[in-house]
């Protein structure tokens, strides 16, 4: 008769193998769906679609929010990216979010702005707005001083002082590429207003070569950590993302580059200052407002406009900010936890936040236990050797074939990186990933879940080594 003890590892081998085999499908399902999406696309010329655009934009023109705390590095270089966005009307908002360091000084100085007024409508309450800039340079440049509240808080300034329809959302160290805003706003333009929030795709400038917050070079960083992020941006963005927008199905659109309707905005309250993940809370709530108005919108991911923004680049930095997403991701889901497995909320609720829970909220915990158990198969010997090898060999599977699957993929349809060098560093990277890079970041996500659970707020500063500052200043 088995002990306890060898009933528990079968039994617990067994489960592991079974989501191992579902999550390794519905990734497949989601290639497929990148593959099919990117193939069309392929075919386009963007620079004519862009031409041919252009004109219907002047209907639709876009508040660009900039939150900013903390980001003297790199905010100057942010902002000469947004100046020079191939777009007919824009206004840009910067929000300092009471910084300590000099952020507000070095946009004061280097756009040489002054004390100014601008309409306010406060729909939604925020912290106290202590002072208003607006450049002599640039009349459009406004730079919002106010009470740390946190960057939620920070966006919902922005919306209040915003005065056009749609607002987009851009992280104090990112910059845009010049023609990214006229593809982001494409899918609202062409559905007629069917489409109320979109999101486009986020690339790591570490190493890239910036020149008055323009990607002048492409090059990649000679740092393993950073090049593992990229990999992984890759594959949570093309791979991800894409099948999710095709299924309408989409929680999350980067904060860090995306656009919404104002009005949605508002009427879903804002962006929620009492949570961590407020980017992927806002999408949620407005897909929640959405299926219960039972009105014909949606989100949409679009893969080829590019938003480049800086990456951890040691584990310290990085261990804080997975923590942090995981923990907002957790957050989200609890807080709107009556949508899932719901019809009411159609795939939303059937489907994608079954996904979330299942293989994105609760995975880590069950691969991390995947690791563990391998590591217990394997000083048992017998028969839990052979466990161990096959789920090993799911492990590499999972890690290592979807990393390389989604290298090429970007690598023969947008090809961000044609050095082929660069490529086959991220590919023999992809091989190593499940040793070192995916072990520590399912203990940092795992991390996030409990320090949700016991409701630990705080998250430490990010460092900034300025990679967008370039030639900016």
């Amino acid at each position: 008769m088995e002990t306890v003890i060898e009933f528990i590892m079968k039994l617990f081998g067994g489960l592991i193998f079974i989501y191992m085999l579902v999550v390794i499908a519905t990734y497949s399902a989601m290639f497929l769906f990148a593959f099919t999406d990117l193939r069309r696309q392929r075919r386009l010329d963007r620079r004519e679609s862009d031409d041919r655009f252009i004109q219907a934009f002047y209907s639709k023109p876009v508040s660009i929010l900039v939150p900013a705390y903390n980001e003297e590095a790199g905010v100057v270089g942010s902002i000469h990216s947004l100046l020079n966005l191939n777009y007919p009307q824009t206004e840009l908002l910067v929000i300092d979010d009471g910084s300590t360091d000099g952020t507000a000084a070095a946009v004061i100085r280097r756009f040489d702005m002054v004390l100014a007024e601008k309409p306010v409508n406060p729909q939604i309450s925020t912290a106290r707005v202590t002072e208003l800039y607006r450049s002599r340079i640039h009349p459009n440049l406004w730079l919002i001083r106010k009470e740390n509240g946190g960057k939620g808080d920070a966006l919902n300034v922005g919306i209040n002082y915003a005065r056009f329809p749609y607002f987009c959302t851009i992280d104090g160290d990112s910059i845009l590429d010049v023609n990214s805003l006229i593809r982001v706003m494409k899918p609202i333009m062409t559905s007629g207003g069917k489409v109320v929030a979109a999101g486009g795709n986020v690339r790591i400038v570490n190493g890239m070569a910036v020149d008055h917050g323009v990607v002048s070079e492409i090059r990649m960083s000679g740092r393993p950590l950073v090049v593992m992020q990229i990999v992984e941006y890759l594959r949570a963005f093309l791979m991800g993302r894409i099948a999710l927008s095709r299924l309408n199905m989409v929680l999350i659109i980067s904060g860090a580059f995306s656009v919404f309707s104002k009005k949605y905005a508002i009427e879903t309250g804002g962006y929620n200052t009492e949570t961590i993940g407020e980017d992927m809370e806002m999408v949620v709530k407005i897909q929640r407002l959405i299926k219960e108005r039972k009105e014909d919108a949606q989100v949409e991911f679009v893969p080829d406009p590019v938003c480049w923004t800086e990456a951890p680049q040691t584990l310290s930095v990085l261990r804080r900010q997975r923590r942090r997403w995981h923990q907002g991701l957790l957050e989200s889901l609890w807080q709107h936890k009556k949508m899932t497995l719901n019809p009411k909320y159609g795939t939303v609720g059937m489907l994608s936040f079954p996904y979330f829970w299942f293989v994105e909220c609760l995975g880590p915990m069950i691969e991390l236990g995947g690791y563990l158990y391998v590591i217990t198969a394997f000083f048992m010997g017998g028969i839990y050797y052979e466990y161990a090898v096959l789920l090993m060999l799911l492990f590499i599977l999972y890690g290592t074939v979807f990393s390389v699957g989604s290298v090429l993929l970007e690598s023969w349809s947008l090809n961000a990186f044609p050095k082929r060098r660069d490529v086959l560093r991220m590919m023999a990277l992809s091989l190593t990933e499940v040793v070192w890079y995916k072990p520590l970041t399912l203990f940092w996500r795992v991390e996030g879940l409990v320090r949700s659970m016991f409701r630990i707020r705080s998250w430490g500063d990010m460092e900034r080594v300025g990679a967008t500052k370039g030639m900016s200043e």
